[in-house]
């Protein structure tokens, strides 16, 4: 059985693996990754685009020049985007995603075997917790620039409500973009993946001094009574 130090330690970092999986479920689920405003140029009068969108939801709010709200409707995001780079940069930040939280849930396991057996330096010990977490870090560390530069570089947002919005619209006179929640949630699961990392080292560092310790005197005693 493992000891109160080590249970206490590793249902610590279990309690942070399994808070980044509910995260990223959360992240994955909700549509509140980006608010943008863009200014068209319509028929008749400019045109003002509100969008909200996630991953795969996004809602659309129009407002004639005068600021009269003309229509709001929501719609699927792989429905409104083409097969350009947008669609495809949107495929790899789910897929990021979705691999991070493998890698949160696998990481959570390790720790919990942790937590309530001793399997020592096999990879179901520290080292499997390290690689996951790890992992899983640099896998959201990579949806969090991949976004950003999808929406910026990639004009998503421009590309959404073109085919997304019910009204022909022409060409675009400016745009604004602000990251809401189920973006910056991102940065917390990050946070918790660091502070499970830190857990487990300082474990693994103390019980290696303890070990080296341990085996100290024996390398120091004299040889007569090593030899005795």
């Amino acid at each position: 059985m493992p000891s109160r130090k080590k249970t206490s330690m590793f249902a610590s970092s279990f309690c942070t693996c399994v808070c980044s999986f509910v995260l990223i479920c959360v992240v994955l689920a909700t549509p509140q990754w980006v608010s943008s405003r863009l200014r068209f140029s319509g028929t008749i009068s400019n045109v003002t685009i509100s969008l909200r969108y996630g991953l795969f939801t996004a809602t659309c709010e129009q407002f004639v020049e005068a600021g009269i709200q003309v229509t709001e409707n929501t719609f699927q995001v792989a429905d409104a985007l083409g097969s350009g780079s947008s669609r495809s940069l949107t495929i790899a930040t789910i897929a990021l995603l979705v691999l991070a939280l493998l890698s949160s849930l696998l990481s959570a396991g390790f720790t919990c075997t942790n937590a309530v057996s001793n399997p020592y330096q096999t990879f179901l010990g520290a080292v499997g917790v390290y690689t996951w977490n790890s992992a899983c870090g640099v896998l959201i560390l990579l949806a969090m620039i991949l976004f950003p530069v999808n929406v910026e570089g990639n004009r998503l947002s421009e590309d959404l409500a073109r085919g997304g919005c019910s009204i022909p619209l022409q060409t675009a006179l400016g745009s604004k973009h602000t990251y809401g929640y189920s973006y910056w949630i991102m940065l917390l699961i990050l946070f918790l993946n660091i502070a499970s990392f830190t857990i487990i080292y300082f474990y693994d560092h103390a019980r290696y001094s303890k070990k080296k310790e341990q085996e100290r005197p024996i390398e120091n005693a004299p040889k007569d009574v090593i030899l005795f």
